[in-house]
């Protein structure tokens, strides 16, 4: 059979098109609800709950013994979540693994921010992950995050998102002034040191001294019961203020901050939540820290996920260092992760016939990595050719990509991690314009075929 990659908007009946649109709908919603890692959490554990999944923590403490149909999840410190539903083959067989991350690209909040220069009150930045800096200069910012008393009591910040809210900016330099500037190369237009937020200009009166600053921290005083010293123990994000919107004349697509990667967090998570029986486990894991190398407590790297499936087996009677090992090992998964899609305006930076295009179906990424497949998992030929077979069985529109030309650049993804367990892994999920932009830009009917990709693949 030839391969072919069609536009695939035209195979849908009207039916088809309305669930398309519901997915859409309800996609839109939960980026709206999470633009931090620990707020997608959040809004993906309430998701869970409704559909009757437990909380591992009260099957311990009860001393529930699992059974097949039993569903459950677990969360480490609000920032990464695995939901397991638990079917009728035997763990040891393995699970259908359903992995995607929930950080984005962002700017971050330093632990001493406050300061004022001439009359105008900032706060200190550090950017997370690879951003192109000068995109984020001139846009409407918002807030989000909490602050940590040193009582231990939260004090939650959402600021920028509400049409009554103030946003926060970056300044940048008139275009009048530019000449100097615009002779330098992109990354230098705009250092790190630079991102730094404007969030006041009004003095208070009476005061000689850091007027303005002064009127920030009785605002925040006001507002929050914030002290300067508080900062210190705080995690404020600093992100794109807006909604996700609907996108092109034809609503075709959508445009939003956070495609990456929460694109395929919704989509796994909307895939599980779809079964209430299976006959093979099928788990579905969303954690933090993709964008920096997946390190830390919240990231794959971290033995969250290998902690937590020990707890199931126990809760299931059947734990055993040689069961863990077995069950991973034979267990297959789907890195769920974005693809580069083909922008036509920098088509110098892609290969035509090894790229993933808007429209045309959930992306198989067989390897990612850069240069000679540096720091790549390489997925098996062998699963690849059997989730062809599943995909075509269930009417799943889908395409094979690279990440750009062999020498142009690279990226990596959480599937590396997994496979180390001698798991079958291979990277899969949607295609994005404008990666890492403040504002990105998804297909609606990629979306809605990788969703049902996703039922697919926990299905078999």
């Amino acid at each position: 059979m030839q391969l072919e990659r069609k536009n695939i908007w035209n195979k849908y009946d009207q039916s088809e098109l309305e669930s398309l649109e519901k997915v859409s709908t309800e996609y839109m919603a939960y980026l709206d609800a999470g633009k931090t890692e620990r707020e997608v959490v959040k809004t993906s554990q309430e998701m869970a709950e409704k559909a009757g999944y437990v909380d591992i923590q009260e099957i311990i403490r009860n001393k529930t013994k699992l059974k097949p149909g039993d569903k459950v999840y677990a969360t480490l410190m609000k920032k990464a979540i695995a939901l397991f539903l638990i079917g009728e083959e035997p763990i040891e067989k393995g699970m259908n693994i359903l992995g995607a991350h929930v950080d984005s690209p962002r700017l971050d909040v330093k632990q001493d921010p406050l300061y004022e220069d001439t009359d105008l009150a900032y706060l200190d930045t550090h950017y997370y992950g690879g951003i192109k800096k000068y995109q984020w200069v001139t846009i409407p910012l918002a807030i989000h995050g909490v602050v940590v008393r040193k009582d231990g009591s939260v004090i939650d910040v959402v600021i920028g998102e509400d049409e009554k809210d103030p946003v926060v900016f970056i300044s940048d330099l008139l275009i009048h002034l530019s000449r100097e500037q615009m002779e330098k190369k992109a990354g230098k237009v705009i250092e790190g040191d630079d991102l730094n937020i404007i969030i006041g200009n009004k003095p208070v009166k009476g005061q000689e001294k850091d007027a303005v600053k002064k009127g920030i921290l009785k605002l925040l005083k006001e507002t929050y019961d914030m002290e300067e010293e508080d900062f210190i123990s705080a995690e404020l994000e600093v992100v794109p203020a807006g909604r996700a919107r609907e996108a092109g004349l034809d609503r075709s697509m959508i445009m939003a901050y956070g495609h990456d990667d929460r694109v395929c967090a919704y989509t796994s998570l909307a895939a599980h939540l779809e079964f209430t029986e299976v006959r093979r486990t099928a788990c579905t894991l969303l954690v933090d820290k993709e964008e920096i190398g997946s390190v830390g407590a919240t990231g794959m790297r971290s033995k969250f996920f290998e902690n937590t499936f020990a707890e199931l087996l126990e809760a299931m009677g059947e734990y055993s260092e040689l069961t863990l090992r077995r069950a991973l090992a034979n267990s297959r998964m789907l890195s769920s992760d974005v693809s580069a899609a083909y922008d036509p305006t920098y088509a110098s930076s892609f290969e035509k016939k090894n790229t993933a295009y808007l429209a045309k179906g959930m992306v198989f990424n067989k390897f990612t990595g850069s240069g000679g497949k540096s720091g790549s998992n390489d997925a098996n030929p062998e699963y690849m050719a059997d989730l062809r077979r599943i995909l075509d069985e269930n009417k799943v529109s889908y395409q094979t990509a690279e990440l750009g030309k062999v020498d142009v650049g690279g990226g990596g993804t959480i599937a590396y991690i997994l496979a180390l367990y001698g798991m079958e892994v291979i990277d899969c999920g949607v295609a994005v314009l404008n990666m890492h932009a403040p504002w990105e830009v998804v297909s609606k009917a990629d979306v809605y075929e990788t969703k049902k990709g996703y039922e697919a693949f926990l299905s078999n």
